[in-house]
């Protein structure tokens, strides 16, 4: 799972930012390399060719149809980032969840 490239989405950026900062520190810890940063929903078209998987903020659950649509035939997987670990800005197991879904 290196040098995965992470894009993570919330509403205005804001939590995603926390979120992504706290799973960089994570992923340093694991001895992983993964690029990782924070969008807000509204900039997920402009980074699909850029990405490898796309996390969502569990409150933006009803995007994913729209986010399906988006991402078309790229080879990007979405992920519904669950939120016990996203209401404490839990960035392991983030990345627990991320390697789960990746390993599919």
């Amino acid at each position: 799972m290196d040098k995965l490239r992470i894009l993570l989405v919330c509403g205005s950026g804001a939590s995603s930012g926390f979120m992504a900062a706290n799973m960089r520190k994570a992923a340093t810890q694991m001895g992983l390399h993964l690029d990782i940063k924070a969008r807000s929903e509204s900039e997920i078209e402009n980074y699909i060719d850029e990405i490898d998987a796309l996390m969502v903020g569990p409150h933006l659950a009803y995007i994913l149809d729209d986010v399906e649509d988006y991402v078309g035939d790229a080879p990007v997987k979405v992920i519904l980032m669950k939120a016990e670990y996203y209401a404490t800005l839990n960035g392991q197991k983030a990345i627990e969840h991320l390697q789960e879904v990746m390993e599919q």
